[in-house]
């Protein structure tokens, strides 16, 4: 009997874990793990995703045209180089998908978002893992990687989970000795908490071989929905557009993202409370000893002495009904990426490491 055997690196991923959202022996949790706004979604969201209910009978509309022109309009972007997809997650498979296979290489940094070798495999390709600097994305180390065989580099700009930035002119450096064969995938899900930050676009703009992607899961508060979008070369969104479902988001995903890009004031305030709680964080770990870089996200990697230090830290936080990430699998044994809440819960936080730090000391 022939074996049904599946394709080429589907064996090779690791399945991707979420961060944790139960405590034993706590009713209700902080859940600071998987970098959630803290104010939940926007009143107007809500209010669209209302309105939407009523006409869930009738299929989506399969070209997102409504989404990708708002969109459009508020970041000052073509409509016609938007993509949309279930998250920003799915744009970054329709592009590894759609430009890389068997033989082919994807560039990623060390510490970079995990999904990305695991993008790699399911398109066949091989991910190529590269040294960062002190934490931040290292373009030198990425140039001496690039071959003929290179297809894609995948860049979290901010990064996740260290929170830090490559320095604008190290992209742009990046972007202009990358050959030509090889696309620049900026993901940028928490550009909106980097100051004077355009996530890419400028270069996305400009570059034939640039993409960058947005989500609406952080600032906005609808990871729940699943709603992303990518901006680039409209020769680049042509065949992304090919292999993408027509129907991959629902009425409700496209009401509910068309109310939340509207609501200027919505980012803005969500913006100034994570700037003034993630210094309050910052500030407040490295009082009690603790390593920190300056984040331009809405989490904070907090690096403790070493491994056993971070559990203990991390015991003490469950105890106190916390929850955050420990990031092992991203290199950081020694680490805990903690979301930025609001003034109460960082002010938890806060309470909560400085009693272990007294009974640690």
């Amino acid at each position: 009997m022939t074996e049904i055997t599946p394709q080429p690196g589907i064996l090779e991923i690791d399945l991707y874990v979420g961060g944790q959202s139960a405590l034993a022996g706590h009713a209700e949790v902080l859940k600071l793990s998987s970098n959630e706004n803290p104010l939940g979604a926007p009143a107007s969201a809500l209010a669209a995703l209302g309105q939407a209910a009523q006409g869930l009978h009738r299929y989506p509309s399969t070209d997102h045209a409504s989404l990708r022109r708002i969109i459009g309009e508020i970041h000052g972007l073509d409509p016609e180089r938007i993509i949309c997809g279930v998250g920003s997650d799915e744009v970054l498979q329709f592009v590894t998908q759609a430009f890389s296979g068997p033989g082919d290489e994807i560039i990623h940094t060390e510490h970079g978002f995990s999904m990305y070798p695991i993008l790699a495999h399911m398109a066949g390709a091989t991910p190529v893992s590269v040294s960062e600097r002190e934490r931040v994305v290292d373009v030198d180390a990425i140039l001496s990687a690039v071959n003929d065989r290179t297809r894609l580099v995948l860049i979290a700009n901010p990064g996740n989970p260290t929170g830090t930035m490559v320095p604008a002119g190290e992209l742009e450096r990046l972007t202009e000795t990358l050959p030509g064969h090889v696309i620049l995938v900026l993901d940028g899900a928490y550009t909106e908490f980097a100051e004077s930050y355009d996530g890419g676009a400028a270069l996305a703009k400009t570059r034939p071989n640039v993409l960058m992607t947005r989500t609406f899961s952080k600032i906005y508060g609808l990871g729940g929905l699943r709603i992303g979008w990518g901006y680039g070369p409209k020769s680049m969104i042509d065949v992304m557009t090919r292999i993408r479902q027509p129907f991959n988001l629902s009425v409700l995903q496209l009401a509910a993202g068309e109310a939340a890009v509207r609501d200027r004031d919505w980012v803005a305030r969500c913006a100034q409370l994570n700037a003034e709680q993630r210094l309050r964080l910052t500030g407040a770990l490295r009082q009690l000893g603790v390593a920190c870089d300056d984040s331009h996200a809405n989490f904070v990697l907090a690096r403790f002495a070493d491994e056993g230090e971070a559990l203990s830290a991390d015991a003490a936080l469950q105890e106190d009904g916390i929850i955050v990430r420990r990031v092992a699998g991203y290199g950081f044994p020694e680490g805990l990426r903690i979301t930025v809440g609001d003034e109460t819960q960082t002010s938890r936080v806060i309470a909560a490491l400085t009693r272990w730090r007294e009974v640690s000391a």
